[in-house]
């Protein structure tokens, strides 16, 4: 399988950690590994012999490096979008070059996804991989543990594909829903999270371009050249919208994974271990004192909370961020603000 790593995302949700010049997929943010290394290591576990990264032209540079310093840079290609257009045009820019593989199996993945149980995403690739040789589009879907609002959702049938085992035919595709719906679609037990991963053949993948998103597809079958300079040109669209609500091909793989899509403050704490006033501190001196369900990430200077809750702190070299963590998904708005202050340096 080729594995194509989408990492030109900005990840502003998670400033001042990520920047525009270091977002988060080049952030340490789980150990000492940028998340952008995770997830190559992930793939290249779970058996992927070439790894493709797609980023944006002003990532090239230190997308690039990153990819020098590793002993497998060999097997890892970079490839570079003009402009960010979502991400059906940059599988697209995928496809511009691979056209003549059309057998190769071709997954899709997130750069800035924490998985725990590494073993259990493997088998699910493969299973993937077995239903992609098949004809079959095929997603993992994360099972849920609590009604969340902030993912979309993909709702199975009953009905396996081929003689895999524990691949599904997809019935829809569903947008973030409020709290009752989303309950109510944990209950029936056939819904999970959409993680935004994609398996399928080169091929296969071509001819659902050519079918529901025929402005890509004549652009691509030009040849990686053109599409780039044709960029401009392509709509901005999503894998989700673009193919995956639309194609009769989906299957999919209800995975519990230990998954985590790292897009926010509050996802951070998920994946941290928190004392016994629900604070979660990652840093070597941190007190806290009569505080509660605050996240603190400490760089150099100490950090004392006193008689305080619900707040995130984080530390950078320049920057010092004191958030009320019910405000961690406006993070975006309050960068907006900071670009209109003319404080691109904080950026």
């Amino acid at each position: 399988m080729i594995a194509a790593i989408l990492a030109g995302g900005r990840g502003v949700r998670l400033w001042p950690e990520s920047r525009i010049q270091h977002p988060k997929q080049l952030c340490k943010l789980v150990g000492n590994k940028s998340m952008l290394d995770h997830t190559i290591d992930r793939l290249k576990q779970a058996g992927c012999s070439k790894i493709i990264i797609i980023t944006g032209d002003d990532l090239l540079a230190p997308i690039s490096e990153l990819v020098e310093m590793r002993p497998d840079r060999n097997q890892i290609e970079v490839l570079s979008e003009p402009e960010g257009k979502n991400t059906a045009p940059a599988v697209g820019l995928v496809l511009s070059q691979y056209a003549n593989n059309r057998d190769e199996v071709l997954g899709i993945f997130p750069a800035d996804h924490h998985i725990l149980n590494e073993h259990v995403f493997s088998s699910s690739l493969k299973k993937a991989s077995l239903a992609a040789e098949k004809g079959h589009i095929v997603t993992i879907g994360i099972q849920p543990d609590r009604p969340e609002t902030g993912y979309g959702y993909i709702e199975k049938t009953k009905w396996e594909v081929g003689n895999i085992g524990e691949v599904y035919q997809v019935n829809s595709f569903y947008e973030k829903p409020d709290a009752e719906l989303a309950q109510t679609y944990i209950d029936t037990g056939r819904f999970m999270w959409n993680a935004g991963i994609y398996v399928g053949k080169i091929g296969v993948l071509a001819e659902e371009f050519r079918k529901h998103l025929p402005d890509i597809y004549s652009v691509a079958k030009s040849g990686y050249e053109h599409y780039k300079q044709s960029y401009s040109q392509l709509p901005s669209i999503s894998m989700d919208h673009g193919i995956a609500e639309k194609s009769d091909r989906m299957a999919v793989v209800p995975a519990d994974l230990g998954w985590c899509d790292l897009g926010s403050w509050n996802a951070y704490s998920e994946i941290r271990p928190a004392d016994e006033q629900e604070n979660v501190c990652e840093g070597r001196d941190i007190i806290a004192m009569d505080s509660q369900r605050c996240i603190v990430k400490q760089a150099d200077k100490t950090i004392v909370l006193f008689g305080v809750e619900n707040l995130v702190v984080v530390e950078t070299d320049d920057v010092i961020m004191v958030a009320d963590r019910n405000k961690c998904q406006d993070i975006r708005d309050l960068t907006e603000v900071l670009k209109a202050m003319g404080r691109e340096d904080l950026l």
